[in-house]
């Protein structure tokens, strides 16, 4: 059964910085590429960044050289570092692996606010 448990959300400044983390089960982490994906009120769910098993990252444009992807394979988990945040980054926070399978988390919150 497939488990994604995302947290590290948050309420802060501009400018401010979050890291998020998602434990995921092993079934899915072991082989296939994980990915953020976010979504903002009333809008669709958006990828973020994707890492794939052997270490390459790819990014949104709208997040490129503020968000950093990392993964730690011992412990089934994948980070998502967000620096220099912006009120636009506000949104639910998923992880999921890419392509997305079927099942979701519950997310995490980030508010961006003054």
């Amino acid at each position: 059964q497939v488990q994604l448990v995302e947290s590290g959300g948050g309420l802060v400044q501009p400018g401010g910085s979050l890291r998020l983390s998602c434990a995921a089960s092993g079934s899915i982490f072991s082989i296939h590429a994980m990915a953020w994906y976010c979504q903002a009120p009333g809008k669709q769910r958006e990828l973020v960044a994707v890492i794939t098993t052997g270490g390459s990252t790819h990014y949104a444009e709208s997040v490129k050289g503020r968000f950093t992807i990392s993964r730690d394979n011992a412990k089934n988990t994948v980070y998502l570092q967000m620096n220099s945040l912006k009120p636009e980054d506000t949104a639910v926070y998923y992880c999921n692996s890419a392509p997305a399978l079927d099942t979701w988390g519950q997310g995490t919150q980030v508010t961006v606010s003054s």
